[in-house]
């Protein structure tokens, strides 16, 4: 005879978010990151994310997040893995080939967490800091950010289209007048209400990635 047979518990999907400030939510609690506002809006839905591992400090460049990756210890393959970095590169000066190479090394290796599945990785873009308060106070080249920011975003899409990843645009988000008001009191990183935006653009590419049938914007 054989005994009871347990019902098979399917696991929640696992959530891996890499990046810098704008993924830890620079400024606000924890649970208002736009990785933890995603797995609220995904749970609205019917999609049950696991809680979301990030690995992201603020100030990080790319170099920096790859240093923290060889320390972390994974357990691949996530479901979803997203990867937004790179705003650093422009603030300290660096060039776009700079961001190219390192940038196509973290693509690599977010699609390696995801076990090999591209579609997996969603690539969200730099947002425009150029627009914010901060930037004025500074008295910073606000056209020259832009453009060095296109530059980036740019080479970030090409590298994404190369191997299959999607790539979420933001930067028109944080560009919006109306969501450039969205800050939190640096006046600099974006409040919980701009990445409520952010979320709403990164939703359906989410859904996709999870092989999910998306559905209109609640």
């Amino acid at each position: 005879m054989f005994g009871t047979i347990a019902p098979m518990i399917q696991a929640a999907p696992r959530f891996l978010a890499l990046g810098d400030s704008y993924t830890i939510g620079e400024g606000l609690a924890s649970a208002e990151a736009w990785p933890w506002q995603l797995r609220r809006v995904l749970a609205r839905e019917g999609v049950a994310l696991a809680p979301p591992r990030i690995l992201a400090t603020t100030g990080w460049t790319t170099d920096e997040l790859a240093a923290a990756l060889d320390r972390a210890c994974f357990a691949p393959p996530y479901d979803l893995v997203s990867l937004a970095v790179g705003v650093n590169n422009q603030y300290r000066g660096r060039d776009g080939e700079n961001y190219r190479v390192e940038f196509a090394d973290l693509l690599g290796r977010a699609v390696a967490l995801a076990g090999a599945r591209a579609a997996r990785v969603l690539v969200v873009s730099i947002p425009d800091w150029g627009v914010t308060p901060f930037a004025r106070a500074q008295g910073r080249d606000r056209a020259r950010i832009g453009r060095e920011i296109d530059a980036l975003n740019a080479l970030a899409r090409e590298a994404s289209a190369a191997v299959g990843a999607a790539f979420v645009d933001v930067t028109a988000i944080s560009r919006d007048p109306a969501a450039a008001q969205l800050l939190v009191g640096d006046g600099l990183h974006p409040s919980a209400a701009q990445y409520a935006l952010w979320v709403a653009a990164i939703r359906p590419f989410a859904l996709a990635a999870l092989g999910m049938r998306t559905a209109s914007p609640r």
